[in-house]
């Protein structure tokens, strides 16, 4: 194995063991085994036949769950090239590219110009830039969530508050040493 590549295993769902290869060198921090297997059972009932949006995508485990899980489709952003393509060779091999939009993007500028609405979104975005507020932000503005979204927040461990609408009911919430993830339904 190239030392610029790891991996990373699917924990649930029909494709369940397949490995994926990410890019190591790039800054991705892909959710946990045991984070992931604590998101989908939370979203257990819902996962099947939705459309789901992955803000910031890195190694596409949230979105490869979520086809493994039925998922009727998912949209993955990245800014970063390498992770756009070892995303899209993952995908290939997994013979489920049809299911995928790959977006090589700025989230905010891709965010402007969607015209989609999505049923679940994942937001764990890179936590030194502290963006959360700001996609919260541009998710509400630019109207891409239905009326009973739901949407899954993962953030490092810290005093900072979520700017949360009042709109987004808190459903489900974990927190270990350094990350706490939450799951949201917007009213």
């Amino acid at each position: 194995m190239n030392s610029n590549y790891g991996k990373i295993r699917i924990i649930g769902g029909y494709l369940k063991n397949s490995l994926i290869s990410i890019c190591s060198n790039n800054n991705i921090r892909p959710t946990t085994n045991y984070m992931r297997e604590t998101l989908f059972n939370w979203l257990n009932q819902d996962i099947q036949n939705s459309k789901c949006l992955d803000c910031f995508t890195g190694s596409g485990a949230l979105g490869i769950e979520s086809i493994s899980r039925f998922a009727k489709s998912v949209t993955l952003i990245d800014i970063n090239k390498k992770s756009i393509n070892q995303l899209k060779k993952n995908l290939i091999r997994l013979k489920i590219l049809n299911y995928c939009n790959v977006i090589h993007d700025n989230f905010f500028h891709w965010l402007k110009q969607n015209k989609e609405k999505y049923q679940i979104i994942f937001i764990d975005p890179p936590f030194d830039q502290e963006l959360i507020s700001k996609i919260i932000f541009f998710l509400e503005t630019y109207n891409c969530l239905e009326s009973q979204s739901i949407i899954y927040i993962e953030k490092k461990n810290d005093f900072n508050l979520l700017n949360i609408p009042k709109n987004w009911h808190l459903y489900k919430q974990k927190n270990n040493k350094k990350v706490s993830y939450y799951l949201y339904i917007r009213r």
